[in-house]
């Protein structure tokens, strides 16, 4: 009995050649998020990184909103996140109280809403959809400073 090596069709072939030549296509959904990523970066933005926010004692996690602080150089970004119905909202505070002028955006993959600062720099943003998000605060005659992306899940 005589033995014959399998069949290679083209594609199959042209498809391991590209694969050993380190030429795979990038998938065309994996561009796409680049892209709409390297449309999010703030160029000359300080990034505020997390720090660890202590729970209240003898008061239970379930069902309580979640505190997330950020920090850069003197600026506080104090968030709470809860989650209504799927959607998430967002109260925060930034210490300290930038002047008059500042303001606030909660960015997220698919939208971005912008508040005024309160007198005592204050905001909130509610219906955000779940996901990464990150906070700008912008004021005026400094650079803006933004919190690392954060991951919000209901």
């Amino acid at each position: 009995m005589t033995r014959h090596p399998p069949t290679i069709d083209d594609e199959f072939l042209i498809a391991a050649l590209r694969l050993a030549s380190g030429n795979d296509p990038v998938p065309a959904r994996v561009t796409e998020a680049a892209r709409a990523v390297f449309g999010l970066r703030l160029p000359g933005a300080t990034t505020a990184h997390p720090v660890a926010t202590p729970l209240p004692q003898g008061v239970r996690s379930a069902g309580r909103p979640r505190l997330l602080r950020f920090s850069a150089g003197e600026l506080t970004v104090e968030l709470e996140v809860s989650s209504l119905d799927g959607l998430v909202d967002l109260a925060g505070q930034i210490s300290p109280c930038p002047e008059v002028g500042a303001l606030v955006e909660v960015r997220t993959l698919h939208v971005t809403e912008s508040r005024p600062l309160s007198p005592t720099g204050q905001f909130a943003v509610t219906g955000l959809p779940p996901g990464w998000f990150s906070v700008v605060c912008h004021r005026p005659e400094h650079p803006p400073v933004a919190t690392s992306w954060t991951r919000i899940r209901p």
